[in-house]
């Protein structure tokens, strides 16, 4: 059982969650449709309506529309809900990455320091 002093982030059957770094990369032409027909923002919003983000960043990288979403994954299987929509409204690649914030690095250096 956990102990309620744990931060509220643990939450799931196997009491915690996953915080995940998304890169989105859109190719040129699927873009340009996406911002005529509109499902580029419609997407991007889509995901932050159900995701919630600590944080989203767009920029471009190899010349293609890229974006960086920070989020907390509770269930894996929640995984194709997230990156179908991308997949098939923009052609668009996914990577996603477990990520840490200073807070959580600053936790596992200590912990790893102890089982040094």
């Amino acid at each position: 059982m956990l102990s309620t002093t744990i931060h509220s982030r643990f939450t799931n059957l196997w009491g915690c969650y996953m915080r995940m770094m998304m890169k989105v990369s859109i190719p040129v032409e699927a873009g340009n449709k996406g911002v005529k027909e509109g499902t580029l923002p419609k997407t991007v919003i889509g995901f932050v309506e159900l995701m919630k983000p600590e944080g989203c960043y767009f920029t471009t990288e190899g010349g293609k529309r890229t974006a960086f979403f920070f989020f907390d994954l509770r269930d894996p299987t929640m995984i194709p809900t997230i990156a179908e929509p991308f997949f098939m409204n923009l052609d668009a690649s996914i990577e996603l990455s477990p990520a840490m914030n200073l807070e959580d690095m600053k936790a596992g250096i200590e912990k790893a320091m102890k089982h040094a």
